[in-house]
């Protein structure tokens, strides 16, 4: 055994991926936890739609003005303001401080994000889960742990080479999946750390964070595998950590997107 093997399973790394024709070879494969699932990405229960109300003739149904508004939310998500760009310093801060939507009523901390603000790597998850939401920190959970472990696969650490964000600031109560006005109040914030990190290529993290980052509601299944672009920027689009601790059999997809974020980088 080589002196790099024992080291590699000294510090509980191990191969996970098998290469195949010596596509990946150099590349050591971190050990992945295959345990429970995480709590950061709990997809909301179903809601059964209510049953259609009886027909109506048309001459008894009420005049547009005449219909009840909905029921509105006690807090009301207030549209990201059109702001300058603010320092860093002072967009921590505001983070720290916002009030735009119902999450600043249950969160226990926002959290900023975490990493290298210079780095060429920007990754972009979901939003804070319970233990991100208690440390002010992204991707500190199990899920944070994979996602440590796969980039030392890839040879990037986690301090220097990437800077790690979340759409959301704030952690949905429950983890739930996050509304679409809370998302909108929240999108300065992301914007003006794009243009702060300057990065030279960004990995959206999960179903959310692609589908807010390009603006579509197609499936990760169909966003994988290319190369999108946001605002000149090079986008790779891949699973969130929390899903492959579900589904361990898509850790093989997730090293592909890996590889092609790598080769996009290169180029």
């Amino acid at each position: 055994m080589s002196s790099h093997t024992r080291i590699i399973d000294a510090i509980g790394l191990g191969p996970v991926w098998v290469a195949r024709d010596g596509q990946f070879e150099g590349y050591p494969v971190a050990h992945w936890l295959t345990d429970a699932p995480d709590t950061e990405a709990v997809p909301a229960p179903p809601v059964s739609p209510p049953a259609p109300p009886p027909s109506v003739p048309t001459e008894a149904q009420p005049r547009a003005a005449e219909i009840p508004a909905p029921a509105q939310n006690a807090f009301v998500a207030t549209p990201p303001p059109e702001t300058e760009q603010l320092s860093w310093e002072a967009l921590d801060s505001a983070v720290s401080s916002c009030q735009r939507c119902r999450l600043s009523q249950t969160r226990c901390n926002a959290v900023f994000g975490r990493g290298n603000p210079n780095a060429r790597w920007l990754l972009i998850g979901e939003a804070p889960g319970e233990q991100e939401d208690r440390l002010g920190l992204p991707f500190v959970g199990r899920a944070g742990k994979l996602l440590d472990n796969m980039l030392a696969a890839a040879h990037l650490s986690g301090e220097h080479d990437v800077y790690i964000a979340n759409v959301l600031k704030c952690r949905p109560p429950g983890n739930r999946n996050p509304a679409g006005d809370e998302i909108s109040a929240c999108q300065d914030f992301l914007r003006q750390q794009i243009r702060h990190i300057q990065p030279e290529i960004i990995v959206a993290l999960g179903r959310f964070a692609a589908q807010t980052l390009l603006e579509t509601d197609q499936s990760i299944a169909r966003m994988r595998g290319t190369v999108h672009q946001y605002q000149g920027i090079p986008l790779i689009v891949t699973f969130h950590p929390a899903y492959l601790l579900r589904n361990p059999p898509d850790k093989g997809k997730a090293w592909e997107d890996w590889m092609l974020a790598q080769r996009t980088l290169e180029k």
